[in-house]
């Protein structure tokens, strides 16, 4: 009895990313604050409060890639940014982003409340009028990085390059062309889905690689330094089925 053929990859490009529905999205994971997602935004505001400390000067550019409907990132970036891009390849979560910047909606506030626990945070009185100030959402993809002379001062990626395609080598390219567009010394974030199956947004389907602590660590060695990785995989934590927990990176782009 023979085997047969392996399914092939499902592609970034494969995608339909316009049917993402961000209100359902939001509906499932950001209504209320999970308890991964504090101890994460903790672990993220601590580190890039370690770098820049608790002056909050607004020296830096700051990018979040592959944003979706998730402001917190961009959030967490705030008290060094003059500007933080918002890169977003779905037009359905460009329409959400953008509809954010003029006040960003209640739900929000209980993550800000996490990040104002420390004084660069706490000093911005007026989190909704910097946000409008600083965030540019940008329609784009995650790929076109590596292509890009603009390099940022810090940034974020935060279940990304493992939850747009099946593909190892996507994935691996994924996060190389993250990595790449920041300044040598930037600090960043990365956050990844540990074992995920792939994932449902509404009555979509959408795909996702099947990676571990190793992949991370392998993809980050030759970009990255400084790195300290934290997994979260408490199974009363896990926000949904079809993954095992969470893989958090912080860390420097290597010079």
């Amino acid at each position: 009895m023979t085997s047969g053929s392996p399914t092939a990859d499902v592609k970034n490009a494969d995608v339909p990313w316009d049917a993402f529905d961000p209100d359902e999205y939001i509906k499932r994971n950001y209504l209320a604050i999970q308890a991964v997602d504090r101890r994460i935004l903790s672990r993220v505001r601590d580190h890039f409060s370690d770098h820049f400390g608790d002056g909050g000067d607004r020296v830096a550019s700051g990018i979040d890639v592959g944003a979706g409907p998730n402001l917190y990132p961009a959030l967490a970036m705030l008290p060094w940014c003059d500007e933080v891009t918002l890169l977003e390849r779905s037009t359905s979560n460009i329409t959400y982003l953008g509809g954010q910047l003029s006040g960003y909606d209640a739900n929000w506030d209980q993550f800000w409340d996490v990040l104002r626990e420390k004084p660069a945070y706490a000093a911005i009185g007026d989190p909704r009028a910097r946000f409008e100030e600083a965030v540019e959402p940008v329609r784009g993809s995650l790929f076109e990085l590596c292509e890009e002379e603009t390099r940022w001062d810090l940034g974020t990626m935060f279940f990304v390059a493992e939850s747009i395609t099946t593909s190892l080598t996507e994935f691996r390219r994924g996060v190389g062309c993250f990595l790449s567009a920041l300044k040598p010394g930037a600090p960043f974030a990365a956050a990844f889905m540990e074992h995920s199956e792939g994932y449902q947004v509404g009555s979509q389907e959408f795909p996702a690689r099947d990676i571990d602590e190793g992949d991370v660590r392998a993809v980050l060695k030759d970009h990255a330094e400084d790195v300290k990785i934290h997994r979260m995989a408490n199974p009363k934590q896990l926000v949904r089925t079809g993954y095992t927990g969470m893989i958090l990176a912080c860390g420097r782009r290597k010079g």
